[in-house]
């Protein structure tokens, strides 16, 4: 008998795992040719096969263009869907690659160029092959980085697409399976998938952290108690959330000029934690370069508390393109003018003037 880590996907469980997407005009499957993405193909088709109705099932692969292999790989999944019964798309990642942050980039091109491909079939959702076993590694990495709340949460079942993608949904309905019994699977069907070298390249930091999995297990840390702490840590931080959207209702005031302002004995009189949460959306609202980094907004909040407890008369700072000023009555955030920045351009017999550059 095989092991629950081993056991076969039955269709009823796949029923179970596809069932919110029923309902979809069309979905985009994300399949690489690896184990993970070509068992969600293979279980994501016997789904909608086992349907009177249901969503017109698109796969697509994207070649980045890193490896020999990759072109090889996409025609054996393009071969695979076709046998399936599933339309499939080869995407390209073309152009110069970087020659450092490369894994980032090419996840950045991958769901651009899947998100594309989602809009020009009809899709509203892009699903991934996202495992128990990602969800674990994830949770490390996250660990590693110091991330709060929010990003040990790690990855959640659906999300928005990477890269501001309106309209589309990132769907992963894997993500309590361990890859074992994908892989299980797939050699019950003697299915064959595709092995990229670069999950075992010790360069990257997500291959050496999946080495220390298998000794972490073996003290209890496995990657099921790993996904389970995620979904606790997912938990509290949707409570929270909701309890700094409350607050934020009650508190904040839209003023004229364009700002933000929050009672100042209000605001200080809150837990830290809402505090943050309130200042990272004024900041959200208000801010013209991006979401505020945590360590940057403890920091403010830190001075913040630190000018508060000394009965400071006015304070000022800026982060994330806002200026956030205490005063006797209210903490308010509002728009920052926008950077300048200098630059020398070269003139004739050597002379060098200062341009200003937006």
């Amino acid at each position: 008998m095989p092991s629950e880590q081993n056991s076969i996907i039955t269709p009823a469980e796949a029923a179970a795992l596809f069932h919110d997407l029923e309902a979809l005009p069309a979905v985009l499957l994300a399949v690489s040719g690896g184990p993970d993405s070509t068992a969600l193909m293979l279980l994501a088709a016997r789904w909608r096969a086992g349907l009177a109705r249901g969503p017109r099932l698109i796969a697509a692969t994207v070649d980045h263009g890193l490896r020999a292999e990759a072109a090889a790989e996409a025609r054996a999944v393009a071969k695979l869907a076709r046998t399936l019964g599933i339309a499939h798309r080869t995407l390209r990642w073309t152009g110069k690659k970087p020659a450092t942050g490369l894994q980032e980039a090419a996840r950045a091109a991958r769901y651009g160029l899947l998100a594309k491909a989602a809009r020009e079939a009809g899709a509203s959702a892009i699903v991934t092959a996202h495992t128990l076993d990602d969800q674990a590694e994830t949770v490390l990495i996250r660990m590693t980085r110091g991330s709060g709340l929010t990003g040990l949460a790690a990855i959640r079942q659906t999300a928005r697409v990477p890269g501001g993608a309106n309209g589309l949904t990132l769907v992963r309905p894997l993500l309590s399976l361990p890859k074992s019994r994908l892989i299980a699977t797939l050699r019950a069907e003697n299915i064959p998938f595709a092995e990229d070298p670069s999950n075992r390249d010790p360069r990257f930091t997500r291959a050496r952290l999946r080495g220390l999995m298998p000794p972490l297990a073996e003290e209890g840390l496995d990657a099921r108690r790993l996904a389970l702490l995620a979904e606790r840590l997912a938990r509290a931080d949707a409570a929270l959330d909701e309890i700094a959207n409350r607050t934020y209702a009650c508190f904040a005031e839209s003023e004229a000029g364009g700002q933000i302002a929050l009672p100042r004995g209000d605001f200080t009189a809150l837990p830290v934690e809402i505090r943050l949460r309130l200042l990272a959306r004024a900041i959200g609202e208000m801010g013209h370069e991006g979401p505020v980094e945590l360590g940057k907004l403890e920091a403010l909040e830190a001075a913040l508390a630190e000018a508060d407890a000394a009965q400071t008369k006015r304070f000022r700072r800026t982060l994330a393109g806002a200026i956030v000023t205490l005063s006797h009555e209210s903490v308010t955030v509002e728009p920052a003018p926008a950077r300048r920045s200098r630059r020398l351009t070269a003139q004739k017999g050597g002379r060098r003037k200062m341009a200003l550059r937006r």
